[in-house]
């Protein structure tokens, strides 16, 4: 239960209430209204705005518009205090039994606790990772898997009905070059001594495999043929090759598509074609002159008429061309195509996530979105910025296999994928993140996979200790379920149930805001509420998680324990981590 959504209904009712009886007027926007924690956590558990934001449309004052509010605040469930601060935000405290209440309610649902109906089944397609089957995935690509498997699983968690899909870029200049490289490897299996690996062509070792598999399947039958005769063979074999080999290293680290949809396929389908008519019958093509490119120098570069998209109307930056100067088509067409696709299939929401050299095609994309669904479609693009690998400081080597560059299988080999999983998310996705396999497994406070999933193995082991300090007491979740939750008085207790109280909250924002990294430092400073509280103990005995005279004491803590290792393996979850019950260095 988000409590914060709950008690922001109260205050909408309450709103329409002095509406209803005039001493409000009526056509207010309550919309912007909302119920968030302080800044400060002494000023309350909730502050609301609904006097600031409505004080102009009611010709009120800030405060005598919450002193207006005030009485009937003061009546709801479990409000302790009420309080107007600075100009007229108000500060609401509920009763503490409000939250240990709740305590009961995460041991009742475990770790589906912060799942909602949010979503109401709406459908979404996320597409992500989309690399050019050229190859291994780098380990960059990983940041934009992990970032929007997690959004995928997120929006899953709060009742979005979410569809998994990679677009297999197949068709275009890439795919030629791999088919052409792949034929060199070909060349080699059947001792032909190649040349070095051109500039500009696929030079990693994986390839060579992929030319023994042909030469074994057809011997010699493609030497000495003109490349218009084996190069549509090779591209689709190549492709195939390295589409088996990308979702390889998609399951190292937990990755599992709905869809994969060929690029290759939808233009023989006529699908670009289709999207193409309809964006002329809209009115949205025209022949024209784009200028010449600003910021690069092309030295072939000549203006030349060329069909181009209305895409400034849908907030571009320029035109864009949807065919080049040979006739065939660019890369922006069939992309409009695909996105209408998925519109047709019934998405119209849609998320892509992208690497960082993709920034610039945002506003293009959202345009042709917009134009070839009639403003019924709406895609968010998400950018994933670089992550730079290091190791104890120093920037890794590039892969032996791939030739070029680090790849998933080599972090993975030496971190394993639940540390890869979580730190992806650390950060923000646009912000540029540092990833370094000695920081990544330290044992320490500033190892944040480290420090969140200690506090869940610590969880298990204060429960272990109990049932050896009490070996004829059932501390099973239904009986803990029955404590006395009074019990937890200390105020770094209850600072931690009103933390666990959160969740819900952080999860529906995390969703609705596409920020999954959210939920990475909710659970860092949920860890660091529960380390304080065990190290309390260890300086007062009072307070320690296990007291052998006090049976009560300790099945309300066991209880409270039990709710944190909850939302631990909630959020962990999310994350697709398996939550540690034991660490061993």
């Amino acid at each position: 239960m988000n409590f914060f959504e709950t008690y922001r209904h109260h205050i909408l009712t309450i709103l329409t209430q002095l509406i209803q009886e005039g001493s409000l007027p009526e056509g207010l926007d309550l919309n912007r209204i909302t119920t968030e924690p302080p800044r400060d956590p002494s000023h309350g558990d909730m502050s609301t705005n609904a006097a600031m934001v409505l004080a102009k449309p009611t010709g009120l004052n800030p405060r005598a518009l919450a002193e207006l509010l005030l009485p009937a605040l003061q009546k709801l469930p479990f409000v302790s205090t009420v309080e107007i601060a600075g100009p007229g935000f108000i500060n609401i405290r509920l009763e503490n039994s409000f939250f240990l209440d709740l305590l009961k309610d995460i041991l009742e649902v475990g770790d589906n606790f912060g799942a909602s109906t949010l979503g109401r089944g709406e459908k979404i397609n996320i597409e992500y990772v989309s690399a050019n089957p050229t190859g291994p995935l780098h380990a960059g690509h990983g940041r934009v898997a992990v970032v929007a498997d997690v959004l995928a699983t997120l929006l899953q968690k709060v009742g979005y009905g979410v569809c998994r899909e990679y677009y297999i870029n197949d068709a275009g200049n890439q795919a030629r070059i791999l088919a052409r490289s792949t034929y060199l490897r070909y060349q080699e299996a059947l001792g032909i001594q190649i040349p070095e690996i051109p500039e500009g062509y696929y030079p990693g070792d994986y390839l060579k495999d992929v030319g023994k598999s042909i030469a074994l399947r057809d011997g010699a039958k493609w030497l000495n043929q003109d490349e218009s005769q084996w190069l549509e063979v090779f591209q689709t074999f190549a492709v195939e090759m390295m589409m088996k080999m990308i979702r390889t290293d998609l399951e190292l680290i937990g990755i599992h598509q709905d869809v994969f949809t060929s690029e290759m396929a939808l233009q023989k389908s006529g699908a670009v074609e289709d999207a193409v008519d309809s964006l002329q019958k809209k009115g949205l093509l025209y022949e024209g002159i784009l200028e010449a490119p600003k910021g690069k120098v092309i030295e072939d570069w000549e203006p030349r008429p060329q069909l181009l998209f209305k895409s400034t109307e849908f907030g571009d930056d320029v035109d864009r061309p949807l065919k080049k100067f040979d006739g065939s088509w660019t890369y922006f067409a069939p992309d409009i195509a695909y996105h209408l696709n998925k519109f047709e299939r019934g998405f119209s929401r849609m998320i892509n996530v992208w690497g960082a050299d993709h920034g610039g095609y945002v506003k293009r994309i959202r345009s042709a979105v917009k134009a070839v669904t009639d403003q019924k479609g709406d895609v968010d693009v998400i950018i994933c910025q670089i992550v730079n690998f290091l190791d104890n400081g120093v920037p890794m080597k590039m892969s032996k296999r791939a030739g070029t560059f680090v790849t998933i299988s080599d972090i993975v080999e030496q971190v394993g994928k639940d540390v890869f999983r979580f730190m992806m998310v650390s950060r923000k996705n646009d912000a540029h993140l540092e990833f370094d396999l000695q920081q990544v497994l330290a044992q320490s406070k500033d190892n944040p996979v480290f420090y969140v999933n200690y506090a869940y193995a610590r969880v298990h082991s204060v429960k272990r200790m109990a049932g050896e300090t009490f070996p004829r007491v059932d501390f099973s979740r239904a009986v803990l379920k029955t404590a006395d939750f009074t019990q937890l008085q200390d105020p770094d207790e209850l600072r931690l149930v009103q933390l666990l109280a959160g969740w819900p909250r952080q999860v529906e924002g995390a969703a609705e805001a596409h920020e999954p990294h959210r939920l990475t430092y909710y659970l860092y400073e949920l860890a660091q509420q529960f380390h304080m509280l065990w190290n309390k103990g260890k300086e007062d005995a009072l307070l320690r998680f296990i007291l052998p005279e006090n049976l009560e004491v300790t099945k309300a803590r066991l209880a409270l324990l039990q709710a944190l290792a909850d939302v631990i393996a909630s959020g962990l979850k999310i994350f697709g981590v398996t939550p540690q019950e034991e660490m061993r260095g």
